[in-house]
């Protein structure tokens, strides 16, 4: 690695800019999920609610098997790369990823579309979607390896701190493809299959891509015929499966609520509770992203780091959670206060969604300003920490969810699920303090969650005072009061040593104070 005037720097030399740059690489490559919140509105219009629905409950038993089946192997690739003292040794260990990964995941989509017909008995969905069902559960089968290959491609980039390969990735070929392919099957008459048969090609091309840009940062013909790095097996499969039930976990909050929804309110109702809970979840990961793009950049930074100076993650940590404590708040406050106004763009059937976002939003806003504390505690601390706060945020939403389900539907999902989250957020960062040392909260962090604070209260002000007004000047003052309200927070939330980190961007946009 080199530095901007061409000397040499260690791996481990990470700055509050390598951060900023890499987070910022990040939120692009997931700006595939603001295309997918953005065409949703138009699944659900092309196809309805309760076909919606069902493309998300298949959807999420895909995320939920692959989270599974692949041996937690894109957790393990942050930790065993960038340790890995040559390029063999990082060849052997994304071919060891692949094998363990992989082979589990074509077994059960084989297993999968061999048993359609029986699991689509027990799928509620309209009864105009029946006659399709098994046809389309045996086709979406085999999203669950495209979509394994992947998850695992675009770790090993992330591992080699490649953050924004992943944007032509997550944007044009996973997102784009998808609502054209999807458009043109609707306009060809394709009903329930439609949105299937869109996702498995859009994955289908997306995979593609993943292996020329995998050819660009490691040397495939290593990967395909290297020689064997003594323990190397050992030593992924080890990392990928201390850390895969609390990934479990954290993937049955996002995926297992619309498949619960589904199996316990019958016909068309668990279609449309599933739609519901899965327009209100996809909003709320609009917050995620941030607190996502953090932990892609935290995860192999802090192993580089740990590996010569664990304290040294410490400003490190500090920074990550100040500016994602300022960049995520602005998007809750914004998403919270027009949740209304939003889901109106679903179609009359999506209002009861707005009901529903709150509590998640809320909730993922918390887990936002815990910063990366989840990401440092996968690749710097004891294996077994990651799994208690998971186990702890589980049980919580679990005893909620037991208490008020099915009677009060929905709704009662998203309060157990946003609880169950800030359990998990609470207890990783107690458990960084407790037993690492690390602490997030420090000066200046009471300035950044201050004037966090304001900007979100003027979000919350424009929006009241924009009731009265026609939807398109709602949508107006929407569109000027977030990037108002991010600009504040960022500008004058965070000190002038942080701000530094943005460089060009940061002069440009007048975050940096510039001299007279």
């Amino acid at each position: 690695m080199k530095t901007r005037g061409g000397a040499p720097r260690a791996a481990h030399d990470v700055t509050h800019r390598d951060v900023a740059r890499g987070a910022g690489a990040a939120l692009l490559s997931r700006l595939g999920a603001v295309i997918e919140v953005v065409a949703q509105p138009a699944s659900t219009l092309m196809f309805g609610l309760a076909t919606y629905g069902l493309y998300t409950v298949l959807w999420s038993l895909v995320n939920l098997i692959e989270n599974i089946a692949d041996l937690g192997m894109t957790s393990a690739l942050q930790r065993v790369i960038p340790q890995a003292a040559g390029e063999a040794e990082a060849a052997a260990a994304l071919r060891s990823a692949l094998l363990l990964g992989l082979t589990p995941c074509f077994a059960i989509a084989a297993a999968g579309s061999l048993t359609a017909p029986w699991v689509a008995e027990v799928v509620n969905v309209a009864a105009a979607d029946r006659p399709a069902l098994a046809t389309g559960i045996a086709l979406f089968a085999w999203a669950l390896p495209l979509w394994a290959f992947i998850e695992i491609g675009t770790s090993a980039l992330r591992a080699r701190r490649a953050f924004g390969p992943e944007i032509r990735l997550r944007i044009v070929w996973e997102q784009v493809i998808r609502l054209i392919v999807a458009t043109g099957l609707w306009l060809a008459g394709v009903d329930t299959l439609g949105l299937l048969i869109a996702h498995l090609i859009s994955l289908t091309i997306t995979a593609m891509a993943c292996v020329r840009l995998l050819a660009r940062y490691y040397d495939l013909s290593l990967v395909l015929r290297g020689p064997r790095v003594a323990g190397m097996l050992r030593d992924t499969a080890l990392a990928g499966l201390s850390v895969l039930p609390s990934n479990t976990i954290a993937r049955l909050f996002g995926d297992a609520p619309p498949v619960i929804l589904n199996l316990l309110i019958p016909g068309a109702g668990g279609a449309r509770a599933a739609g519901l809970y899965g327009i209100a979840r996809k909003l709320s990961s609009l917050i995620q992203l941030v607190r996502m793009a953090f932990g892609y950049v935290m995860g192999p930074l802090a192993s580089a780091v740990a590996r010569h100076d664990r304290q040294a993650i410490q400003p490190l940590y500090g920074f990550a959670t100040r500016l994602s404590t300022v960049l995520a708040l602005p998007v809750a406050a914004t998403i919270v206060s027009a949740a209304d106004l939003i889901v109106r763009l679903f179609g009359p059937e999506a209002a009861p969604a707005a009901t529903l976002v709150i509590p998640l939003a809320v909730a993922r806003a918390i887990e936002a300003m815990a910063g990366p504390a989840a990401a440092i505690q996968q690749v710097a601390s004891r294996r077994t920490q990651p799994v208690l706060n998971s186990l702890a945020g589980l049980a919580v939403a679990m005893m909620i969810a037991l208490v008020s389900l099915p009677d009060a539907g929905p709704v009662a999902m998203a309060t157990a699920v946003g609880m169950g989250l800030v359990t998990s957020a609470v207890f990783a960062l107690w458990q960084l303090d407790r037993v690492d040392g690390l602490r997030p909260f420090v000066p200046p962090f009471g300035r950044a969650i201050g004037v966090a604070a304001l900007a979100c209260a003027g979000i919350g002000l424009a929006q009241v005072a924009a009731r009265g007004l026609p939807v398109p000047g709602r949508i107006l003052c929407l569109a000027l009061a977030l990037p108002g309200g991010l600009w504040t927070a960022v500008r004058y939330g965070l000190p002038e040593a942080d701000k530094q980190a943005f460089a060009g961007i940061g002069r440009r946009l007048r975050l940096i104070r510039v001299p007279a």
